[in-house]
């Protein structure tokens, strides 16, 4: 027992006044505080009052028989300890009590001072045990009752998280689709102005993708190359046709200093008007590097090797095979041809092998009308002035067709530059 702790408290119940004043001289001098009491009774009115460790009763009393006064007692304090007095044993009586959980022990008369102390004693370990077992559990139920309450109030915090996270998703989902539409509306407006930029600008998007999905790329270089392939030729709208029809030959000695610089500062343009639509500063340098060259022969800037975007490097293959004009192996020698002057000899390899995954785009051309012959396909609609379609893309052109569209130019003029596929 604790030093700083009140000793344990014990109820005598005895109605000879000797055996009581021996108990109580035989507890206190081992240091327990004992309360005696002649009257059973009286010690059930105590009971109502306080509590003990232990109690202790006389079997054989005049008011009432010490097995009964227990059984009370244990209504009043049920964690305290029950022992029994008795000189005449009735076993079975005592061991029932016992049982049943009336009484803890029995002593009888005349006791042996070792035997009851440590009966005593044991008892006081029983108690003991007994509130503290008691207050175990009730803790137990308190922070049970706790943590149903903080598991509650944790599935609602997950619940709401659930549906943040729904609701981010859905908005994420909405802001996806929105930039994709942003970059086909893009692509639209090139087609619109001119059909060979649209045309280009898809084969881009597929090379792109292509080389995005191998592992030369982080996430943030995937997305920079994907949405430069989209944007990178915004700043050839509202170029003179005739210019970007000489931009696109590679016949650009005719033309003046300041359309030279016109077309070389276009990539600056792109990157201008590309930022309303991704703002991501990697694709704008992206963008504006792609006609870099890996020796620094090339525009705006004359930025050379390793100081160009690893995804402009790639790009600027994928633009120079595309914008080449010549057929798919002529195209292929020619980045070949130029893997170290202008391009990156890494990006040139990857180009060259994720070719060999995708459709490559067949190549445009523009033609006259008046140069129309049996078997090319349209690349682009052929529309009337009030916008009615005459024949559909990819419509391979017999002579039937090609004579509808001359005469129904005689009639109403329709556009005399038409795209075919070649």
């Amino acid at each position: 027992m604790n030093a700083t702790e009140p000793p344990p408290s014990i109820l005598i119940v005895e109605d000879e006044p000797i055996v009581l004043a021996t108990l109580k001289s035989t507890l206190e001098r081992e240091g327990f505080h004992v309360v005696a009491c002649g009257s059973p009774i009286k010690a059930l009115s105590l009971l109502e009052d306080r509590d003990f460790s232990v109690i202790i009763s006389d079997q054989r009393m005049p008011e009432m028989m010490g097995l009964d006064f227990l059984v009370e007692s244990r209504r009043l304090r049920p964690q305290s300890s029950r022992i029994l007095l008795t000189a005449v044993l009735n076993l079975p009586t005592v061991v029932d009590a016992i049982n049943r959980g009336e009484i803890y022990r029995f002593v009888a008369k005349p006791w042996l001072r070792e035997e009851l102390i440590a009966t005593v004693r044991n008892a006081i370990q029983r108690h003991l045990l007994t509130v503290h077992n008691q207050e175990l559990t009730a803790e137990t139920n308190r922070l049970n009752g706790e943590l149903k309450g903080a598991n509650q109030a944790l599935e609602a915090k997950v619940a709401d998280l659930e549906r943040q996270r729904q609701q981010l998703d859905a908005a994420n989902t909405e802001l996806t689709s929105r930039f994709e539409h942003s970059l086909e509306l893009c692509r639209r407006i090139l087609t619109a102005y001119d059909p060979i930029l649209g045309s280009q600008a898809k084969a881009l998007v597929e090379f792109a993708g292509k080389m995005a999905e191998s592992e030369h790329f982080n996430q943030e270089e995937k997305h920079a190359l994907r949405s430069a392939a989209w944007l990178c030729d915004l700043g050839l709208i509202g170029v003179p046709r005739e210019l970007l029809r000489s931009f696109r030959n590679r016949k650009t000695d005719h033309l003046s200093d300041r359309e030279r610089a016109m077309l070389r500062h276009h990539p600056i343009y792109s990157q201008t008007l590309a930022a309303l639509v991704d703002p991501r500063q990697d694709v704008g340098e992206t963008i504006r590097a792609h006609h870099e060259c890996f020796d620094g022969s090339g525009f705006p800037d004359g930025t050379a090797g390793a100081d160009i975007p690893w995804t402009a490097r790639c790009l600027a293959v994928a633009v120079g095979f595309v914008e080449s004009g010549q057929p798919k192996p002529a195209a292929t020698e020619s980045v070949l041809a130029q893997a170290g002057t202008a391009y990156d000899p890494e990006a040139v390899r990857l180009f060259l092998k994720v070719t060999h995954l995708v459709n490559l785009p067949r190549q445009v051309n523009e033609v006259l009308l008046e140069e129309l012959e049996p078997g090319m396909m349209l690349a682009s609609g052929i529309y009337s002035p009030h916008g009615l379609l005459l024949v559909g893309e990819g419509q391979t052109l017999g002579q039937s067709i090609i004579a509808k569209i001359r005469s129904h130019n005689e009639v109403t003029p329709i556009s005399q530059r038409l795209l075919v596929y070649t």
